[in-house]
Formats: structure tokens, C-alpha cells, sequence
């Protein structure tokens, strides 16, 4: 329909202008005289102006566009570059440029304005920058840049809208934190660590020959005395504290903040030397197994850049599929951004497993806990599952604020 009432108003505006040139006309052959005929002579100008604007293909116009960067993160700065080339010289009164932004970009500000109306007359080459800022998180496309321009009179309007995607991703802005481990057991997790760690001299397995570096108080006498060679006592070895990471996509005021603290606490516990996986579940189901390096950040930190809060199934249906298929020596720390009464009675069976149960609770700066969040979160303390509201901080801060 708004097609259909735009082409009729092009439709209109020529045969407005068609009238207009025709009308003139007569009225200089049938009144004559100096008026008559200057009026006419003093119209033609702008209807030969109208024409040439009309007959003039806006195809003329080659167009690119360059962005600043291929990657972003959420609240950076984007600047697009639009460059216009054209082969014929037609004097141009006025061209409005316009980036056609996708729903959601529309809403950043823009210090430098994407639908700007120039002046170009006889130019053959014309470039135009525009910022927005604070970009969103997520996968965003550039559709096109729509050209319009037109004669003095506004009777004569040409539009033109040109193809041109681009697409670009928006990763979650993190702040570095340091992840602290609740709770050190010897046989939790699946690989050795190779972190550096104080041996717990308790838990002898064997003994084997000494070796430089061997402390005295490990010596075997008992050992040493029937071998007649020194030997130390071989302890236990520390196994890794594997982490695995359940996101809550369902619709929530503060996913952003899920989403965000998901990757910061991703790093943070690949930077303590441990293995972490995530179990994401919306409309789509991501399962990343327990790994660690950088290639596993990188693995999950795209994820979490395209995901959407589009989860049909509640978050604690989601924990009860999921958390069965691992090792219940991992630990688990669900992030999510509210608390609700089914979640925490799936968390209280769970309980019962004696598995390593965490939850996350992040909340927008300023956002205070509501009276049954509150109770809900006394309800776990209870079953000793570790509860923490967090708060993420600009990514130009080192940490990110916990309140247990």
C-alpha cells in the first residue's frame, strides 16, 4: 500500500509539472504581452533544469561503503564511509544520502548523522562519513544506501535505493575478573592440572627416587634404609577443576549482562588453568564440551556474540535435560538473570546429588533484588549451593563487582 501511494504521488508530481509548463505557455501565446511572455521565459529555466533532472539515471552514481573495523565489541564506535562516483556531470541542486540502517541500529546515537542532504552541483566524486555509536551486540547487516534528489521546485523527484550488504558481528564487551575456586577437591575434574600447586603431603601413593628439588621432609626414611638409596614419598597428583557454564536465554531485563559475564567468567577460569564448557539452549542448542586454550574462548566468545534471549523452554526444564549428560565432578555455575520458584526447586533435587552447584545472578547496575529473589536466594543457601549477585562493570575496569 505504501508503494502504491508513493508511485501515485511521483505520478502526480509530473503531471503537476506537465500543467504547470503547458499552462504557462498558453497563457504567454493567448495573453501575450511583456508579463505574460516573462513569465513563461522566467519558468523555462527551471523546467529545463526539472527535465534533465528527470531524463538523468541516479545508475549514473557508483556506490561503496567501508567500515572501520571488521570487529567490534558491544559500545564501541562504528564509522561507515560512503563514497559516490559518477560519470556524467549534471549539476546537482541537492542529493540526500542516506545509509539505510537495519532495525536494530536505529536507535544508536549518532554524532555524525547516517542521512545527511548535500550540495555536490557538477562533482564526480563525493564522500560521506557517519558514526554510531554505542553499537548493540550482535549479528547486524548493512542493506543499502538510498540516493534521492530533485529540481528547485520539488516538483520533480528521483530516488534510488542501492543494494549493498554488509554484514558484521558485535561481540560482548567483558571487563577482566579473577575466578576463585569454592571448593578444592583431589579428584574433581578429568586432566591434570598444570598449574603450580602445594602437594598435600597426606595423600602418599608410593615412593620413587629423589630428585633435585625434592623437599627433606618427603624423604622415606623407612624406604631409604631397605634400598639403601634416598627416596621420597610420591604424593597424589591434583586433578583440574573442570567449569561448566549454563546460560539462561530466556527473556530477561539484564540478558545483556548474562551474556557479558558469560565471557568474562569464560576467560577467567581458562586463565586459572581449568577447563570449562557452556550449555546454551534457545531456539537453537549449542553444547560446547569441557576444553580449554584459546581456541575454546574464541569457540563460545562467537556464540555468545550472536545469541538472542529466544528460549521457549524455562530455564530449569533446560538444567534438568542438560546437566546429566557430564561428570558429576564438574562444577556448575548457571548465569542467569532472575531467579523464579521452578528454577530453584530443580536446583534443590539437584542438590541431593551432592554435585558442585553455583548460580550467577546478574543484575544491571543499580538494579536492586526484589523481596522474593531475596528468599529464593536464602532457600539455596540452605541446600549449600553458592549464590552470587553480580554486577558487570565497564569493560575499562579490571573486575567485575560480586555481592554473595
Amino acid at each position: 500500500m505504501k508503494a502504491l501511494l508513493q508511485k501515485a504521488k511521483k505520478i502526480w508530481k509530473l503531471v503537476s509539472f506537465l500543467l504547470l509548463v503547458v499552462t504557462t505557455f498558453v497563457y504567454a501565446m493567448f495573453q501575450g504581452g511583456f508579463v505574460s511572455w516573462f513569465l513563461f521565459v522566467s519558468f523555462l529555466p527551471f523546467a529545463l533544469y526539472a527535465f534533465f533532472i528527470l531524463v538523468y539515471p541516479l545508475k549514473d552514481f557508483e556506490v561503496s561503503r567501508t567500515i572501520n573495523q571488521e570487529k567490534y565489541r558491544a559500545g564501541d564506535r562504528l564509522i561507515g564511509t560512503i563514497t559516490l562516483r559518477r560519470t556524467v556531470p549534471v549539476p546537482l541542486a541537492f542529493l540526500l544520502v542516506e545509509e539505510v540502517l537495519p532495525n536494530d541500529l536505529l536507535f544508536c546515537q549518532q554524532t555524525k548523522q547516517a542521512k545527511r542532504i548535500l550540495f555536490p552541483w557538477f562533482k564526480s566524486t563525493i564522500t560521506i562519513q557517519y558514526a554510531l555509536d554505542r553499537v548493540p551486540r550482535g549479528e547486524h547487516t548493512l542493506t543499502g544506501i538510498r540516493l534521492v534528489t530533485g529540481d528547485f521546485l520539488g516538483l520533480i523527484e528521483k530516488e534510488r535505493t542501492i543494494e549493498l550488504d554488509q554484514h558484521f558481528l558485535v561481540y560482548p564487551s567483558y571487563a577482566d575478573m579473577t575466578y576463585r575456586q569454592h571448593e578444592n577437591k583431589f579428584d574433581q575434574g578429568s586432566t591434570s592440572s598444570k598449574m603450580k600447586m602445594v602437594r598435600d603431603t597426606s595423600m602418599t601413593v608410593g615412593v620413587r627416587e629423589y630428585q633435585p628439588g625434592d623437599r627433606f621432609s618427603w624423604i622415606d626414611w623407612k624406604a631409604t634404609a631397605r634400598r639403601n638409596d634416598i627416596m621420597t614419598k610420591e604424593f597424589e597428583q591434583q586433578q583440574s577443576h573442570d567449569v561448566m557454564l549454563f546460560i539462561d536465554r530466556s527473556q530477561s531485563a539484564s540478558f545483556e549482562s548474562v551474556v557479558s559475564y558469560s565471557a568474562a567468567m569464560t576467560k577467567a577460569v581458562l586463565k586459572y588453568g581449568s577447563q570449562v564448557g557452556l550449555v546454551s539452549v534457545g531456539e537453537d542448542r549449542s553444547v560446547y564440551s569441557l576444553r580449554s586454550g584459546e581456541e575454546q574462548f574464541a569457540g563460545i566468545y562467537y556464540h555468545l556474540a550472536k545469541i538472542q534471549p529466544n528460549s521457549k523452554r524455562d530455564f530449569s526444564k533446560v538444567i534438568e535435560m542438560e546437566i546429566g549428560k557430564f561428570q558429576p565432578t564438574v562444577t556448575f555455575i548457571f548465569i542467569t538473570g532472575k531467579l523464579n520458584r521452578s528454577m530453584v526447586e530443580s536446583l534443590e533435587k539437584l542438590s541431593t546429588r551432592h554435585l558442585h552447584l553455583e548460580v550467577h545472578l546478574t543484575k544491571d547496575e543499580g538494579v536492586r533484588l526484589t523481596k522474593e529473589e531475596l528468599s529464593y536466594m536464602d532457600l539455596l543457601k540452605r541446600r549449600n549451593i553458592l549464590i552470587k549477585t553480580v554486577y558487570p562493570t565497564k569493560p575499562k575496569s579490571p573486575i567485575i563487582s560480586e555481592v554473595s
